[in-house]
């Protein structure tokens, strides 16, 4: 496989020529590329890489069993080894999103208790998301596909429904998930297995108060990542549990990450969703997989990004 995606359409064209009209992989979801990367321009309040952090993907990791606390470390530092936190706590979404990741219950199976002010930070933390140009093309967007109401409450009310609606995760317990916990907080089930956690900022605030411990990028033989590449697919442990791969941008907004993944999730009605796109010099799918009318998981999965010399060609 093969892809450059300055000049991706003819190549994944030809591409999927080669590998006798694959259908394995999905086509390149261009409607969907075009807008995202729009939203990728319109996304202020992405961290500009080595300006505002810098990363240090080290050494490729190991195979690792789900369940497996065994692991060896191909990353003696940190991911991140250094972050603007000046910058992260001055952007209003992103204060506003750091406040909610202490608000649940590491493992599944144990009912959520939300309290007063925890409903008052998610209520003040998505008014913040709304007012975002990301976030205003997004519903721009949905609202022209008739997925979404051209009233703001409405649509606020279905995000909330969306990210924030409680459910079961595990049978026979109480409301013990969603799907903003799931993904930018992570969980753990049973002690032994990490499920979701696909967030940059939650990464780096664990990594910095030590329960997270990096331990190398995980891509194909050839497509090595540099301390500039937005999506990152990694391997860690979280309070002594690994995640044998786990994905993530890096970066990005949270109205970013929330703007694709509510669009790819009310776009389609499957439970499972993947969609294929080009995003600035990548190319992912995008896993949205739903619970009912909420969020169960959603992550980028990235499949490759530009080779040295045409990223530093188109510079």
């Amino acid at each position: 496989m093969f892809f450059y995606f300055r000049f991706c359409g003819v190549l994944v064209l030809l591409n999927v020529f080669l590998s006798g009209l694959n259908a394995s992989r999905p086509a390149v979801n261009q409607e969907l590329s075009n807008l995202f990367n729009e939203l990728w321009r319109l996304d202020v309040n992405r961290m500009t890489p080595v300006t505002d952090y810098t990363i240090s993907v080290q050494g490729r990791a190991g195979f690792v069993n789900q369940g497996s606390n065994v692991v060896q470390d191909h990353a003696s530092q940190p991911l991140f080894s250094n972050v603007n936190e000046n910058k992260l706590k001055n952007i209003t979404t992103v204060s506003r999103f750091m406040k909610l990741l202490d608000n649940y219950e590491r493992s599944i199976g144990v009912s959520e208790r939300v309290t007063t002010e925890e409903l008052t930070e998610t209520n003040l933390f998505l008014d913040a998301v709304l007012e975002t140009d990301v976030m205003k093309r997004a519903h721009k967007y949905l609202v022209s596909k008739g997925q979404s109401s051209s009233n703001l409450g409405l649509f606020k009310s279905q995000l909330h429904l969306i990210w924030f609606q409680l459910y079961h995760r595990q049978r026979n317990t109480g409301l013990d998930s969603s799907g903003f916990e799931h993904v930018f907080v992570g969980e753990t089930k049973s002690g032994t297995e990490i499920i979701g956690f696909h967030n940059w900022i939650q990464f780096y605030l664990q990594e910095k108060s030590t329960h997270l411990d990096y331990k190398g990028y995980k891509a194909r033989e050839r497509d090595i990542p540099d301390q500039d590449d937005h999506v990152l697919n990694l391997q860690f442990s979280w309070h002594g549990t690994v995640k044998p791969v786990g994905s993530a941008f890096i970066g990005t907004s949270p109205e970013f990450e929330m703007a694709l993944f509510t669009i790819v999730f009310l776009m389609n009605t499957e439970r499972s969703t993947t969609v294929l796109v080009n995003i600035d010099q990548c190319q992912m799918e995008l896993v949205v997989i739903r619970h009912g009318r909420s969020l169960g998981t959603a992550y980028p999965k990235l499949l490759s990004s530009n080779n040295r010399h045409v990223r530093h060609s188109s510079h």
